[in-house]
């Protein structure tokens, strides 16, 4: 599997795994609607210069209209309203147990809704990543309450946007982080701010944070999976991403000095089993490539996959450019047989 989209995977995790306790403090004091859409609204924040820089051709955004509309209700609207209106009502214990359900849903919702290809070690790692979550998290007691059901929604909202997201060929993944900043962050603020208001203990500084946290861990972390998952597919890329409460366990121990129970050794051990069960489940058969042209980043030279060969016309030596870059380009059709994953350009029925 590509090692670029494994890093930029576990990246994303770091960064949210890092940024998640944080808002789930925000949570007690700033209403639902308005916190949903102030992190969002910080991670367009994160990625405008990205985006001023390199805006969306037109002839993209008609192309992925469907899909980025559908990330942006389900990701960027539905899914952070869901889980801070759950974070608010239930147990951070059950809570974090809970939001492993986002690497089931996801997982599920690949094989069935998008027809991804798994294996069986795609499903036998997000079942090593599940129970490490389990093992990490739970302390007895926890319940399936109005919190919980709320938490599980969210994390059925996110399966769909990532499955969809994951599929888009055309936006730049700062784009489609752009999109639900703007139009489901702007929209959840405004209704939050007409039906309760900026909220009775919210100060200035928690805006402030909750921009941060978005900006962080949102933007740029939203960024990171979606790029990784172009790579790896969606469901492979949520087994890296599901590892987020173990770096943050990690950062515990070593910035705060948190003491390391035995219990929380057994967890990593099985999250770190869990991806490196997926990075191996790379398959090999005979398969049809339709002619296409997209536009995502890839890479020409001995690094790259073999499907970027074109020419560029306008570099100064046609033909010779070594690296990593993005723009739009065609696929001509072939037939052939090499090792792949469901990325962009392996979409096809088993």
């Amino acid at each position: 599997m590509s090692r670029t989209g494994t890093l930029r995977c576990l990246l994303a995790a770091v960064l949210f795994g890092a940024t998640a306790p944080a808002a789930a403090e925000l949570a007690a004091t700033v209403p639902a609607f308005t916190l949903a859409g102030l992190l969002y609204l910080g991670a367009a924040l994160a990625v405008g210069p990205a985006v001023v820089r390199r805006p969306p051709a037109r002839a993209a955004l008609t192309a992925d209209r469907r899909q980025a509309a559908v990330a942006v209700v389900f990701g960027g609207a539905i899914g952070p309203l869901l889980l801070v209106a759950g974070l608010a009502r239930t147990s951070a214990a059950s809570a974090s147990i809970l939001l492993n359900t986002e690497l089931v849903a996801t997982v599920v919702l690949a094989a069935v809704l998008f027809r991804e290809h798994l294996g069986r070690r795609v499903v036998a790692s997000a079942a090593l990543v599940t129970l490490a979550g389990v093992v990490l998290t739970w302390e007895g007691g926890g319940g399936f309450d109005t919190g919980g059901l709320l938490i599980v929604a969210a994390c059925a909202a996110w399966g769909v946007d990532n499955g969809v997201t994951a599929r888009i060929e055309h936006l730049a993944p700062e784009h489609v982080v752009a999109l639900k900043g703007v139009v489901a962050g702007g929209t959840n603020v405004a209704i939050g701010l007409m039906m309760a208001g900026i909220g009775a203990g919210t100060t200035a500084l928690d805006v402030l944070a909750a921009l941060a946290i978005g900006a962080a861990g949102y933007g740029a972390s939203i960024t990171l999976w979606v790029k990784g998952a172009r790579e790896l597919g969606a469901a492979r890329a949520q087994v890296i991403f599901a590892t987020a409460p173990f770096i943050g366990a990690a950062i515990s121990w070593s910035v705060l000095a948190e003491p390391v129970e035995a219990v929380q050794l057994v967890a990593v051990g099985l999250a770190a089993l869990g991806v490196a069960v997926s990075l191996l489940s790379a398959h090999e058969h005979e398969h049809h490539h339709q002619t296409v042209t997209h536009d995502h980043e890839h890479v020409h030279g001995p690094d790259g996959d073999g499907h970027h060969d074109h020419e560029h016309p306008d570099h100064a030596q046609p033909g010779r450019f070594v690296g990593r870059h993005a723009h739009a380009h065609a696929h001509r059709e072939v037939v052939h047989a090499h090792p792949h994953v469901p990325d962009l350009h392996h979409r096809h029925e088993h």
